[in-house]
């Protein structure tokens, strides 16, 4: 497919990320009853954090101010991988779905040393509570895609994407159920959504993600707010190629390159919509408890990797 193509779908989904960030915090204002901010705020938040001197505490090494930089990086070297608008990717390669799971487990790496780096006892414990969502979470991710490139028989994001565009709706197997399933749970711990994170709190007994970004500001804090909002949509953006593809442009159409960013649009406000939904409904769960909900995806992931054997 034509390289522009690929390079316009992976930079609108960098540049949509903030809005999907948000949508997402106006339908839960809205949904608890308060007016909220307005769903572009995302955007100035970052001019003014861009705008700021970035300062670092006196103990920090160069790794504190290289970590959002790497984090922002990786993330968005990720969202390469992700068909958006075509069944093609900017940077899809075979076994490329592997690689997706490890940029975004480098990014954290490079947060999590941050983090450390800093000084902070604050930055320690969120550093420590992300790696074991990160210990839980990557091998029923790796699982799940890995049962569906099995089905698929491709090993690139892209291909899946394009088996599943030309098969029926109602033709999925029970494969793309549970891998559905494992990934809908690892994709709300990877991106620090309610029940595993509250990524509006500022409480040091239930922070993860906000805990290790407490000593950032400036550009270094805008990077790693831009990052993980383009981890979210990149996420979303995943399960709509992987599992709901229709409406995407298999082709060189122009009729289908027209209506497919409408088509992504109107799936990617459903997921919007479920976000804020589960979030104003359900309570973050206590730290003990998130092994129990990350276990649910690795059961799952390992279902579906069961049922590839048993339709072969």
């Amino acid at each position: 497919m034509n390289p522009a193509i690929d390079l316009i779908q992976s930079l609108l989904l960098v540049a949509i990320a903030p809005l999907v960030s948000g949508v997402i915090a106006r339908l839960k204002a809205q949904m608890q009853n308060r007016r909220g901010a307005s769903v572009l705020r995302p955007y100035a938040d970052l001019l003014k954090l861009f705008r700021k001197h970035d300062m670092a505490p006196d103990t920090a090494s160069w790794l504190f101010r290289f970590a959002p930089a790497a984090l922002f990086a990786v993330t968005v070297t990720a969202a390469a991988f992700v068909p958006v608008l075509h069944a093609s990717a900017l940077f899809g390669v075979g076994g490329d779905f592997i690689l997706l799971v490890y940029l975004l487990a480098f990014g954290r790496f490079f947060l999590m040393l941050g983090a450390m780096d800093g000084g902070s006892s604050f930055g320690g414990l969120g550093a420590s509570r992300e790696a074991l969502v990160s210990a839980l979470a990557e091998a029923p991710l790796l699982l799940a895609l890995t049962s569906v490139a099995i089905l698929t028989h491709s090993i690139s994001v892209a291909g899946i994407v394009l088996f599943t565009l030309q098969q029926h709706p109602f033709q999925l197997s029970a494969v793309f159920v549970f891998a559905l399933g494992a990934l809908v749970l690892v994709a709300i711990a990877e991106t620090g959504r309610i029940p595993v994170d509250n990524p509006s709190s500022h409480l040091e007994l239930t922070m993860i993600h906000e805990a290790m970004v407490l000593e950032y500001s400036g550009a270094s804090l805008a990077l790693i707010e831009w990052a993980s909002s383009i981890k979210l949509t990149l996420i979303l953006a995943l399960l709509i190629g992987v599992f709901a593809p229709w409406g995407m442009a298999a082709g060189a159409s122009l009729v289908a390159l027209a209506l497919a960013p409408l088509f992504f649009a109107l799936k990617l406000a459903a997921l919007t919509i479920a976000i804020a939904v589960l979030e104003s409904s359900i309570a973050k769960l206590r730290m003990y408890q998130v092994p129990d909900f990350l276990g649910m995806a690795s059961a799952l992931a390992i279902l579906a990797v069961a049922f590839t054997a048993l339709m072969r």
